[in-house]
Formats: C-alpha cells, structure tokens, sequence
C-alpha cells in the first residue's frame, strides 16, 4: 500500500513526496561526481518500496527515510555518495541546533544567516525578549495588515484571497518590502516606510524642529534625507542676534549627534543623507566633512551639482557661489578646482557622492507642488519636503525558468508589489501630520528589484557585457511599464493622487495615475538576505567568504556557483576553502573560463560597466537607482572623476564610489590583500579569508547603507 504522508521534525503530518527523496539523492550524487539524474531515479524508487514495505500501517518521520536512504547507498555500494549525504545530514541537524539557540522556529528553511537576521530585528518578541513568531507567521502578520486596506475601497473586497496572494509572494522569497514594514506591520508602532526628506529652514526654530522630526522618524525605523543648502554660510550675519552663523556643517554635527543618541531603538542603525549644493558658499567645508574619520560616521553626504557646474568643470570655466541668505554672489571659483576636491575626497573616504539636481527635477512627477532638493540616505528616492516613500523589492533571481526569463510570473509579481506598496500608503501610521498630508497627496512608491546578478548568472550572461546592459534595459521596462498600468488600473478604481492634476502624468495624457512614482532601485541590505540573494543591481561581492554568525565563522559560497561546479564536475571542498581567500574564481586552472566570466565579482568588473548598468536600469526608472561603484585599491583618482563624469552623461540622478580600504571601519575584508594606506579593522595583516558580518549583503563596504 502506497505511503501518503510522512512526520516532520515538528510533528506536523503532510503529504509524502517520493521526489523530494530523488533530489535530495541527486544532490549527494552531484557532489561526488556530478552525474545526471538517472541513477537517482533508479535509487529513489528503491527507498520508496523499502518505506512502503516498512511502513504499511503507520506514518514514517523524516529521520526514517533518511536512514532508509542511507542504507541503501551504501547497500548498493555507493559509499562516497553515502558518506556525502551523511555529511549533508549532519550539517542541516547542526544548523537547526544554531537556529534553536537563536530561539527561532524556522518553517520556511531560510539560511542560518537569514534567521539571525530576523531574530535580531524582525521577528516580534514579548516584554522579556522571548521570539513570539515564526518566519512564516511574521509574513502572514504584514499580509493581514496591508490586504485590510482593500476593505476601504471595496466593501465585498476578498480580503483572503488577496492576503493570501501578498503572503506567497512574500514566503517564496519573491518579492519583499521595506523593512520597516516587515518590522512594524500588525503592531502598535505602525510606522511602514522607509524613506523621508525632511526640510532644514534658515532658522533655530525650523532647523530644531527638523531634529525632533529625525527623531520620531529614527525611532520608527525610518531614514532621513536632508538638504542643508538653504542655511546661511559661516560667518554670515544673524540679526535677531547681531552674532554670525555658524554655517552647516556644525548643524550637520548636531543631527549626527543625535542619530548616535536615538538608534531606533536598537532595532536599525539610524541613517541620514545629507546634501549641500555645490553653490553654497560652504561648499569646500562640506566637501572635506568627513576626511577625519569619526566625524558625520551616521551621514552619507552629497553634492547637489547643476548643469551649469558641471559644464562649467568640462569647459574650465568659473561658477559662483551664492548666499541662500539674500541671493548674493559671494565669490567665484574654478569649477574644475571643486570637481578635483570632490573626486579626491570621494577617492581618499567615500564621500561625498553626487546627486545630479537638474535631472532630478527635470523628472519630477509634481513641479508644480514644488522642487526637490534631497534624497533619503542611499539616494534612490528623491522626494519632496515632508514626503515619505514605501519601497518593495522584485526577487528577480526567483523570475528566470528554464535559464529564461519567465515574463509572466514577474508581471504578476510586478502587479501584486504595486497593489501592495499602494496598501501600505493608507496602513501607515505616520510621524507627524505634515509627512501624512505630503505622502498621500502624492502617493509615491518604490517598486524595485534584487537577485539581478544571479538572475544574470541563471541566463548565462556576464555582469559586464552588452548583453547584460541590454537585458537590463529590457527587465526594468518591462517592469515600469506593468507597474504604471497596475497604478493606472488602481486609479481608475480608487482615484488618482491628490496631485495628478498639473502633474506630468496628466501633461503626458494619462486620464488616472494612483501613484506619482512606482518605481525605485534600492540597495536591498537585510530584506535580500532574508531571500538569499545578491543585493539590489550589484554584483556578487564574493563567490565564496566567511560569514560571523553567532560568534562563529562559517563558510557561505553563492549556491549557484556550488550547484554548477557539482554538474560540471569541479566542485570540491578544497576549492570552495582556496575560493574564499580572496571570494574570486578568477586564476583557479580547474574552473572553466565561462564560469569564471559569469561570476566576476564587484571589483573585477571596471567602473565603467558599474556606471551602464546603473544608467540602463535609471532609464526606466521613476525614482532613482542607489548603487556604489565598488573599486580596487589601486584605483585612481582620475578613475573617480572618470566616473562621475561619466554618470552625469549617461543621465543617472546620482553616483556614489567606494574605494576598497579607504575607510578603517569597513565591514567586508577581503583575505589576503594589502591595503598599506588604510588598513582595515582587522589590523595590518589581511585574514586568511574574506570576511563578512552577519547584515552584509553587498551593498556600501562600509555598511553605512542600511536598506
């Protein structure tokens, strides 16, 4: 008699499916010798007749036939292939021993790495710390909370079904949201977004308040984006006080001082960008801020550069600097002198970056509501005073089938995230009541997309290659153009934002537009370990490293990487370890040269092609892409200015760099190379491997990104 069902390790009963033994014997087959399917069938079907014959009148456990399994390997002398599966056996029994000290119940089989993520910051816990859900149940709590809003606009609205649909697309790692939703979704915080701008007026009183706004944000687990520009300059005149201004970097201080005090209550580090146009007579002070290492350590900063400028460094012209104050010229400087100073201090800390304020406002969905001035604190959302935006990433990794790009699936997961990221704009429990008023007056969203580099990887297609630049094109217009039709259907159902008339869409013809943008690429940070895949449009920053997980090293390699060395024949232990020296493949003689192309990592591939892929995904982009354009040691300050030259061309909104070892607090080390001029904290001697801490996922090396 056929077994129909079978006992996990928590007492559940669901049904029996021989398949999953055929995988599971195929796996241990592959890592011996990298042979198809065949003989996995044949061994399968015998441990199925084995199980059937033992276990006619009750229900065998997992443990069961797994040791069924491995008595028939070895019976069948396939003792190397047994040895591998037992091998297998004890590393899962292990890892669900780490997953139980972290007090986790994981019934979705993430990583180790994905649930210590979740202990620490998602997963709801009671008054005395004790974890109080599941992964899965953290899911259904936020799946529940936003299908709710259907009810608003839809008094029959199938709130189950549409709760379920928001939940699978979540539990299969297909599309996630904003952490801040993860976190707060369901409870009595409620705050779901994780991006603001908030304004900094020319006075104490509008300068303090913006504090005290950063602050209820920081504490709710958002970031905040600030622009300093319309502060007067050190030295200028305050007449209330007959006294002079301090300028703002020293208020830049004072918000960084206070982001150190609040750290959200443990639960995310607190983030700020802040931006200065390149106008400001305090240019050059903001520009050197954070030379001295310690100094502005929770600010990305930015410089606001206009065409103007910018064709002022090309041509060697002069450009002026204007008091905000009065609107008085106060010098004039050569705009290549800056241009150098910018590149130079970007190439010696990272900072500051460029924020391209001209094509940010050219695309701005509401100039008739007002200018944008800054971004949020990686700088993919540029947004007006006040506002907040939800962002929401596409697993792409998770939309390839059979090494294509399975078109349907992503439309209907590009549907559901906009459906979704519309819900949360009503969910939300906001701040303060002008970031409400800005927020649903224009409804912004920020669909965006992680896994790109495997999802290349899936398709055969190198990182830096036409190819790539033109599949990229092809994913991210396709993803706009189903988003704007999914915002468009909901406008017609639930009306368009407050704003539309006036607005670009209206001036484009659209008749209804719910959402003023639906698109954003963030550097996806924590949410893209939790799906186990590579960050926003990154490359894979290693093949193979060691994580610190619970105070232990363990070895993690790119599971694609692992699954084509066992078909292909190469895969070893012993190379995985020499892999994860440096986290490269390029220089091993027994990997293949195409598989060494597909998986070149973040500083292997030149800036330039950093530079395309971001510019091919910004062209369809409402939003902004947050990328860094990751670089070797030996990188060159000419190499910089090369770059962000490069980015204003190609019609980015910003452009960020980071030189490897510029910076003594960098979280990634890679092993064994020397970076004499700023040894990172791991001391003068590189590590025998390249290391990672737990929240890294290829994102900023410094780990001051933290979406």
């Amino acid at each position: 008699m056929p077994v129909s069902f079978i006992r996990k390790r928590d007492g559940r009963i669901v049904p029996f499916d021989p398949d999953k033994i055929k995988n599971a014997i195929h796996k241990a087959i592959q890592a011996v010798r990298g042979e198809d399917g065949e003989l996995a069938a044949k061994l399968s079907a015998q441990v199925v007749a084995i199980v059937e014959e033992r276990f006619k009148d009750r229900i065998p456990s997992v443990e069961d036939v797994q040791d069924i399994v491995e008595q028939v390997l070895i019976k069948n002398g396939h003792d190397a292939v047994a040895k591998a599966y037992i091998l297998y056996r004890h590393q899962r029994a292990e890892l669900r021993e780490k997953k139980k000290l972290l007090g986790v119940t994981d019934d979705l089989k993430l990583s180790l790495n994905a649930i210590t993520v979740l202990e620490r910051r998602y997963l709801l816990k009671d008054e005395t710390g004790r974890i109080v859900e599941t992964p899965s149940q953290m899911f259904r709590r936020v799946a529940k909370t936003i299908a709710k809003v259907d009810a608003i606009y839809e008094r029959n609205a199938d709130l189950g079904r549409i709760e379920e649909e928001f939940y699978r697309v979540m539990a299969n790692l297909e599309w996630l949201p904003n952490s801040p939703t993860l976190m707060n979704a369901g409870t009595d915080i409620g705050q779901l977004s994780a991006c603001f701008v908030l304004p900094v007026g020319d006075s104490i009183e509008e300068i303090f308040d913006a504090l005290k706004y950063m602050a209820l944000i920081h504490k709710s687990g958002g970031g905040t984006g600030f622009s300093f520009s319309r502060l007067r300059p050190k030295g200028d005149v305050v007449k209330s006080t007959m006294g002079v201004a301090s300028g703002p970097v020293s208020f830049m201080k004072i918000f960084d001082a206070a982001t150190d005090v609040i750290k959200q209550g443990g639960r995310r580090r607190g983030a700020n960008m802040g931006i200065l146009r390149v106008d400001h007579p305090d240019i050059i002070e903001f520009i050197t801020a954070k030379e001295k290492e310690g100094v502005l350590t929770n600010f990305n900063i930015s410089v606001a550069v206009t065409d103007e400028f910018m064709e002022a460094v090309e041509n060697d012209k002069y450009y002026s600097l204007i008091n905000p104050r009065n609107g008085a010229v106060v010098r004039r400087l050569k705009a290549r002198d800056i241009f150098d100073l910018i590149a130079t201090t970007a190439w010696k800390t990272g900072d500051p970056g460029l924020i391209f304020i001209d094509e940010i406002n050219r695309k701005n969905p509401t100039p008739h509501v007002g200018m944008i001035e800054s971004t949020n604190p990686c700088g993919e959302v540029p947004l007006l005073p006040y506002e907040s935006c939800n962002l929401g990433s596409i697993n792409l990794s998770k939309m390839v089938r059979d090494n294509e790009v399975d078109w349907e699936k992503l439309r209907q997961t590009v549907r559901i995230g906009v459906h979704f990221l519309d819900n949360v704009i009503d969910a939300n429990k906001y701040p303060i009541p002008q970031i409400e008023t800005a927020t649903k007056a224009n409804r912004k969203i920020g669909l965006g997309v992680m896994g790109w580099a495997e999802m290349l990887i899936k398709l055969g297609i190198p990182y830096d290659s036409e190819e790539a630049i033109a599949i990229a094109e092809k994913v991210m217009s396709f993803i706009s153009e189903e988003a704007r039709k999914m915002s468009v259907e909901l406008g017609e159902k639930r009306g368009s934002f407050p704003n539309f008339p006036g607005s670009v869409w209206e001036k484009m013809g659209y008749k209804a537009m719910r959402n003023a943008t639906v698109t954003s690429i963030a550097p996806t940070g924590t949410i893209s370990i939790i799906a186990g895949t590579s960050s926003g449009i990154e490359p894979l920053f290693a093949v193979a490293f060691v994580r610190n997980v619970m105070g232990t090293q363990l070895f993690e390699v790119n599971s694609l990487f692992e699954q084509i060395a066992k078909e292909r024949g190469f895969y070893s232990m012993n190379l995985i370890s020499r892999i994860a020296r440096t986290g490269s493949v390029q220089g091993l003689s027994e990997i293949p040269p195409d598989i060494k192309e597909l998986f070149k990592t973040a500083l292997e591939i030149a800036p330039e092609w950093h530079v395309r892929m971001q510019a091919a995904f910004q062209k369809y982009v409402d939003n902004a892409v947050a990328k860094t354009v990751n670089l070797p040691p030996d990188a060159t300050v000419d190499d910089v200015r090369r770059i962000f030259m490069m980015a204003w061309k190609l019609k980015c909104k910003g452009i960020t760099v980071y030189r490897y070892g510029s910076k003594s607090t960098q979280v990634l080390v890679i092993g064994g190379l020397q970076v004499p001029s700023a040894p990172v904290t791991t001391g003068h001697t590189p590590p025998p491997y390249t290391q990672a801490p737990e929240e890294y996922a290829g994102e900023c090396p410094t780990g001051v990104c933290p979406y």
